[in-house]
């Protein structure tokens, strides 16, 4: 034992002696600083996100010197954006309103310590700039993706953190998708330390649109560039995947009422795209040379569908035979007006809608489909997933002999004759 301590207690003086410190460099060089030694050099260039110390291998156990808040961690793309950023090495603060068990299940994404859930109070500045003070980057995802820790629709002003497609007494799409993006900005440019502002808005965001939402999300985005010309601006299209709230929600009212209410004849044209393609182009918009900077991106993915057959494919995943009720765009707003008309009139929470959503409806009655001259997945260096496959097999869970129960056609097998 005490050669041992010996032994510790030498080990400062032969790193003093010159000839031994030459030994020692000679089997491994080593530097003062990590900064210095090309092994630790920062991946991501100084126009983007500047000098980051980068340590280590590049897994979950090292350090990226990212320290990223993302607003919207607990919604849909919210929790495959932690993932990604988590499994690199990075710090990821995780605002958050409401219960302690909401952004829970986010904390196991990275290494001990590495994913801080901090409470806040998203219409107090101070609270803001408190879960800003420490980060290097900022995500806000808030408003594109719903909140799904009580399935797709969820309940009444508990939908903040990622944000509705629809009013709740609490918040208005105007608040939420526009001044909120805008506050954020402010106070990121305010802040100084920066390096980095992505917005995650939505396809067919427009000035003109007849969508409520729609025309909030474009006003962020004026706004964000005006206060931030170096932001990233990425729109991606309907998000497909296990959280998804457009397909769960056609396979849950196929399931209890047998049929699917067809808004209009089905014929809108939509370029629905995998949430983890989406994932994707964020960290490769955060780790490029500044390309992406200033920029803005319409994500879609590979294939146009029109309502109706991305219905036939929801109806092939749970291996049911499809039933439609075409419900006239006039109709499906008489049925859905009610709630909006009312929804700040009484004095109660009103049902959330689903299949009949006012905004919704109204934003079906035009194609959202990618721009054919705009910045896409191919400019980040992705290529997106196909849906059918993969990224819909979470429909198996509607199957109601289990996931082996019946077959499709594209699964039968001709025999090969002799």
């Amino acid at each position: 034992m005490m050669q041992a301590c010996r032994r510790r207690l030498s080990v400062p003086q032969l790193l003093d002696h010159p000839s031994s410190l030459s030994s020692l460099r000679s089997i491994r060089p080593f530097h003062d600083s990590g900064i210095e030694s090309p092994s630790y050099g920062s991946t991501l260039a100084p126009k983007g996100v500047g000098h980051l110390v980068r340590k280590g291998t590049g897994g979950r156990s090292s350090v990226s010197g990212i320290v990223a808040t993302v607003f919207g961690a607990t919604g849909f793309l919210g929790r495959y954006v932690v993932q990604q950023l988590a499994k690199m090495g990075s710090q990821v603060l995780v605002p958050f309103r409401g219960s302690e068990d909401s952004p829970r299940h986010l904390k196991l994404m990275g290494d001990l310590g590495q994913v801080v859930p901090m409470k806040y109070d998203p219409r107090n500045e101070s609270s803001i700039k408190a879960v800003m003070a420490k980060a290097n980057v900022v995500l806000n995802l808030i408003g594109r993706t719903e909140r799904i820790m009580r399935g797709v629709s969820g309940h009444d002003g508990l939908a903040l953190v990622a944000g509705r497609e629809y009013d709740t007494r609490n918040y208005s799409f105007e608040e939420v998708n526009r001044d909120m993006a805008v506050q954020l900005a402010t106070i990121a440019k305010e802040h100084g330390g920066i390096m980095r502002f992505i917005q995650v808005s939505c396809l067919g965001a427009s000035l003109s649109s007849p969508s409520r939402m729609l025309r909030a999300k474009a006003a962020a985005e004026e706004a964000i560039l005006g206060e931030l010309p170096e932001a990233t601006i990425l729109k991606p299209a309907t998000m497909i995947g296990t959280e998804d709230r457009i397909l769960n929600k056609w396979a849950r009212f196929a399931k209890k009422w047998t049929f699917l209410p067809l808004i209009g004849d089905g014929s809108t044209k939509i370029q629905p795209v995998y949430v983890v393609d989406v994932a994707a182009a964020v960290i490769a918009a955060l780790k490029d040379d500044g390309t992406s900077m200033g920029k803005v991106y319409e994500l879609g993915g590979p294939e146009i569908y029109t309502i109706h057959e991305l219905a036939e494919l929801m109806y092939d995943g749970i291996r049911e035979y499809p039933h439609y009720v075409k419900i006239p765009f006039p109709i499906a707003k008489v049925i859905a007006s009610p709630r909006d008309y009312l929804l700040n009139k009484v004095p109660f929470p009103l049902p959330s809608p689903t299949i009949f959503n006012l905004d919704q409806i109204i934003a079906q009655s035009v194609d959202t489909v990618v721009s054919e001259n705009a910045l896409t997945f191919a400019d980040l260096g992705i290529v997106p997933h196909k849906l059918k496959g993969y990224p819909v097999e979470f429909l198996i869970q509607y199957r109601k002999g289990g996931p082996q129960y019946g077959s499709t056609v594209s699964e039968k097998i001709t025999p090969v004759e002799d």
